[in-house]
């Protein structure tokens, strides 16, 4: 067996800063290299960030992203790290050979290269390429055909690209036949419920299936909709995790591994095609950095993180997409309207964990309707929280439009709303604020918004929450109060007021209203939302799974009717299946009806 000390960098890149995210290759690299770290690999398009959209398609990107890869191989040697192996992701494009009809010429490629020495050692290409839920690959790439397999101190290190685990067949099966001591997978995974476990078990079976141990590194950060959540970890070639990195945090994970060497001459040789076990083949691509094994050398501990519970990683998800969002696109500081009830009382906490209470601006806005217990209930929570406040009531404006108005009904209740999302909309203007909204995910499926008020702002941090959610997120969060972690802020006491959990949900647009006069109890909405939105179950499926018939045909109506209002809503970080954006796309002029 041979010693191989791997690193795993699992960093936040921005799409687009290609000076910024190969200043962070160095950086860490540089980690690495005082760590004795024999190899460290970067995540998927590490230089470019992830996803770039259709910033593939345009060759002034591609021609800059190759050139940053240049100047990056370049620069590692020059600060003294030329010696250690960088592997790291980019974006390509495919300059010779066949590429699919409709496809444009030099068609890009999600790619992956080796830098050694001040130069590009080897570049290879991802071979899976996802196109369901929130991914296009289609689109923007052509499919790789190489795979790299370079010897490292006695080691062959194959690399694949994030979809190529997730597929049968590929650069998993290619891997197996080279004979690879570890496979190193280099990923853009983003989170969503429940997935740290499905990962963890796909990394062990394809490291069953390639025969030897694999490393698997993944990008972390927020990226418009999408949170990375890394979750970074190696398991052995029998699929026992060995070390993992924390979730939604940087990290470099550094872990010994004692791995088969390779033969001297290894087989199939280099330039071979070999069945990919997919209908294709892929062409092994040998390179030899060093050929023999280290001396032995004292074995550091392994790092294993543990996991967060299900209400932990869902909230230090809205955490990292809200403080991305706010930090990548050049704000300093939001405002939100915060009105007493528990959705904007969520928002504002994440908003605070997120940016620091200090960059948080809330904005009280009672009208006639307004209960004087949400005014001291907002009013609470500011003291406990800390956050900047102002209150402007808005009665006087109410009055001054429907004296030129004469409205009526829901009419005259949105009136209410989007001179509420004036006023905040305005001191964004003069601020420099980024406006939050407070919507959830129950309310974007049902309509249950006003266009243009409550709905209005740049992004929604509980957008992809149902409202069951909204209240368990909000009861973790005031467990916490006293603890500091990388996504909470050290609230001495709960930051959400109890009589605020407790409150019946209402918009407070007229008199005596509650939620419940307009929707389905919540406890009853959601479970049916849930079955139609994310798993599309139509009406006879929803109504076999035991759900009320006439409540599902009142669901249904609802959903159906309210997409024209979920389009013009703002983004907001994905945590479920099927979010209300890049994964659910439903015509809005449309006249089929579930029946």
């Amino acid at each position: 067996m041979a010693q191989l000390r791997i690193a795993l960098a699992q960093v936040n890149s921005t799409v687009g800063d290609l000076d910024g995210n190969s200043g962070t290759v160095v950086e860490w690299a540089g980690r690495a290299a005082d760590a004795g770290a024999h190899l460290v690999a970067f995540p998927e398009m590490m230089l470019t960030g992830y996803p770039v959209e259709d910033l593939a398609l345009r060759a002034s990107f591609v021609e800059a992203s190759q050139a940053a890869l240049e100047r990056l191989a370049r620069r590692l040697a020059a600060e003294g790290l030329g010696d250690l192996p960088v592997v790291v992701g980019y974006l390509d494009r495919r300059t010779v050979g066949l590429v699919r009809p409709g496809q444009p010429a030099g068609a890009p490629l999600d790619a992956a290269a080796w830098l050694h020495g001040g130069e590009v050692l080897v570049r290879s290409a991802k071979h899976h390429l996802p196109n369901y839920g929130v991914f296009d690959e289609y689109r923007i790439f052509v499919r790789g055909d190489r795979l790299p397999v370079v010897r490292v101190h006695g080691v062959d290190v194959a690399t694949a690209i994030c979809e190529d685990l997730w597929q049968d067949g590929g650069p998993v099966s290619v891997a197996a036949a080279a004979g690879a001591g570890l496979l190193l997978s280099i990923n853009a995974s983003p989170y969503e419920r429940d997935k740290d476990d499905t990962r963890l078990d796909l990394c062990a079976r394809r490291a069953r299936e390639a025969g030897c141990a694999l490393a698997y590194v993944n990008l972390v950060g927020g990226q418009d909709e999408l949170v990375f959540d890394g979750d970074s970890v190696i398991v052995g070639a029998d699929g026992t995790p060995l070390a993992r990195a924390p979730q939604f945090d940087e990290h470099l994970l550094v872990a010994d591994l004692a791995l088969p060497a390779a033969a001297p001459s290894a087989e199939p040789a280099d330039g071979t095609p070999v069945d990919a076990l997919d209908g294709t083949t892929i062409t092994i691509d040998r390179h030899v950095l060093s050929a023999g094994p280290l001396p032995a050398y004292p074995v550091e501990p392994q790092t294993v993180a543990e996991p967060l519970d299900d209400l932990a990683e869902v909230y230090a998800a809205l955490v990292l997409g809200t403080r991305d969002y706010v930090r990548k696109n050049g704000f300093r500081s939001v405002v939100l309207g915060l009105s007493g009830g528990i959705d904007s009382a969520l928002v504002a906490t994440i908003a605070s964990d997120a940016i620091g209470p200090e960059n948080v601006h809330v904005v009280l806005l009672p009208s006639r309707y307004s209960s004087e217990g949400s005014v001291v209930d907002a009013e609470e929570l500011v003291k406990r929280q800390g956050v900047n406040a102002r209150t402007v009531p808005i009665g006087s404006m109410v009055e001054a439009f429907e004296a030129q108005l004469d409205l009526h009904g829901v009419a005259e209740e949105n009136l209410q709303a989007r001179i509420r999302a004036n006023i905040w909309m305005a001191l964004s203007n003069e601020h420099g604020h980024l406006v939050l909204t407070g919507g959830n995910k129950s309310e974007l499926a049902t309509g249950y918004s006003t266009l243009y008020g409550d709905s209005a702002g740049g992004f929604g941090p509980i957008k992809d929450v149902f409202k069951l959610t909204v209240w368990d997120l909000a009861r973790w969060r005031n467990a916490q109060a006293g603890k500091s972690t990388p996504f909470l802020h050290p609230f001495a006491e709960e930051p959400v007021p109890e009589a605020i959990l407790v409150k019946e949900p209402s918009a407070e647009l007229r008199p005596g209203q509650r939620d419940v006069d307009s929707l389905p109890d919540y406890s009853v909405l959601d479970p049916v939302l849930t079955d139609y939105v994310e798993r599309d179950m139509g009406r006879d499926a929803l109504v076999a799974a035991g759900h009320d018939a006439a409540l599902v045909d009142r669901v249904i109506r609802l959903v159906d009717l309210a997409e024209y209002k979920r389009r013009q809503y703002p983004p907001g970080p994905k945590i479920t299946p099927k979010n209300f954006g890049r994964d659910r796309r439903l015509p809005i002029t449309n006249r089929w009806r579930e029946r």
